[in-house]
């Protein structure tokens, strides 16, 4: 496509845009391929699996506790209206922000950890490239004259908006804390082929505009919301925020789990500013009006982030459509220690002190438990579709990813049921 056709896209998208790995027959429909993609991540296996996957605090937690699905629907709606002001297609932002999750394993980060360990010598495991894997491979919905699945067969800019991290294992940006590439990477060696073609003309190592939008979102909804999840818990009050002790501590959270981004002075400035916003009070106690406030309190939170990324953006871009690769989400900084602030709270007070609880040990034991055993009763313990990858695996490290493969889908709930089933008897 020419410079001049490309300009011609009036709503900041080109054919090249809507294209699919595998081309489909029309569809009598009237809804867009963005629109079409959007639907085939909502009608997913893999959408619906993660209503039983832990978010920070299990499913069986409580009746309160968001789960990977109710996350990644509030994800979608933040992420919907940032790329919407912005002039991004809201179905392509919609649909990267339903499926930021999809790969992500039964227990959480603890889950992806232990996975990544048992996968340390065939490429290892991360969570963003399962993802991917699910979309264009694993999940069930289109397959090629020769039966190979091609997953969800979403458009190019759907999949790449999907694409957190978009780089091999070992080839992301340098940590500044470490000066070594970060652990985080968005796609294995053996789907290079279907990466390579939804990243053609994109720049190297550069999310599009639509996977950023999804980024800020999920951190945004991540920040405020496990906060909210965390002071409903009893974990803590959003009064610590005032007391020194207390500042301290988010602050040694936030430089131990997310680096130096936001110096310690710039954390403590982000906490003034959030106590002196005044949107809670002190000492909740569960009542009607104490949830209403702190409801309250996240409407406003996640109000006053996507705003000031929304004028940051358009203050240096100006007006009209943003697309694709035509800019950058501008993030301010001050709004970034905020979020920092909130994220250190819920480590500070949730996810370390988890760390040290029996339960987190144990189900590292689990998924390594079911890998063990599904790799020595392979195929016969396996699924029919991953049963079918394992037969067609080429190598013992092929098939020991088909086996992860099937792990990594499981959700905490069916992981634990399995693991009885087969494992006898059990670890200690």
């Amino acid at each position: 496509m020419t410079a001049l056709e490309q300009t011609l896209a009036v709503d900041g998208y080109v054919d090249s845009d809507r294209e699919r790995w595998l081309r489909e027959a029309p569809k009598s429909s009237e809804r867009s391929a963005f629109e079409r993609d959007r639907a085939r991540i909502v009608h997913s296996s893999a959408l619906r699996r993660l209503g039983a996957k832990t978010q920070v605090l299990g499913p069986s937690s409580d009746d309160f506790v968001r789960t990977r699905l109710t996350h990644s629907l509030e994800v979608a709606q933040v992420g919907r209206e940032i790329g919407k002001a912005l002039g991004c297609d809201p179905d392509v932002v919609d649909t990267a922000c339903l499926a930021h999750d999809l790969g992500h394993p039964p227990f959480g980060h603890n889950g992806e950890r232990a996975l990544a360990e048992l996968a340390k010598d065939i490429g290892g495991f991360e969570g963003n490239a399962q993802t991917l894997r699910l979309l264009t491979r694993l999940e069930p919905k289109v397959v090629d004259r020769d039966g190979r699945s091609v997953g969800l067969n979403l458009t190019r800019a759907s999949l790449d908006a999907s694409v957190k991290y978009p780089w091999r294992f070992g080839q992301g940006p340098l940590s500044a804390a470490s000066g070594r590439p970060t652990h985080k990477f968005g796609v294995y060696e053996d789907d290079l082929p279907v990466f390579t073609w939804l990243r053609a003309d994109a720049p190297v190592g550069r999310k599009c505009l639509e996977a950023q939008a999804m980024d800020l979102a999920d951190d945004i909804s991540y920040s405020v919301h496990d906060v909210e999840d965390a002071v409903v818990g009893g974990r803590f009050d959003l009064s610590v925020l005032g007391q020194s002790e207390e500042r301290d501590r988010v602050v040694e959270a936030v430089q131990t789990w997310y680096g130096g981004a936001v110096p310690p002075e710039g954390l403590l400035e982000a906490m003034d500013r959030l106590v002196a916003a005044e949107l809670w009070r002190p000492g909740f106690d569960g009542s009607r009006g104490a949830l209403a406030m702190l409801k309250d309190a996240t409407s406003q939170l996640i109000g006053r982030f996507a705003k000031a990324a929304q004028l940051a953006t358009r203050e240096r871009y100006g007006h009209g459509p943003l697309t694709r690769y035509a800019a950058d989400l501008i993030v301010p900084v001050e709004t970034l220690a905020e979020i920092l602030v909130l994220k250190g709270l819920a480590v500070a007070y949730v996810m370390a002190p988890r760390e040290l609880e029996p339960l987190y040990h144990r189900q590292r034991e689990v998924l390594a438990d079911l890998v063990e055993v599904l790799s020595e009763r392979a195929p016969t313990a396996l699924e029919p579709p991953f049963a079918a990858d394992w037969v067609a695996a080429a190598d013992d490290a092929a098939r020991l990813r088909v086996v992860i493969d099937q792990v990594a889908s499981m959700t905490d709930v069916s992981a634990a049921a399995t693991h009885a089933q087969l494992v006898r008897p059990p670890r200690r």
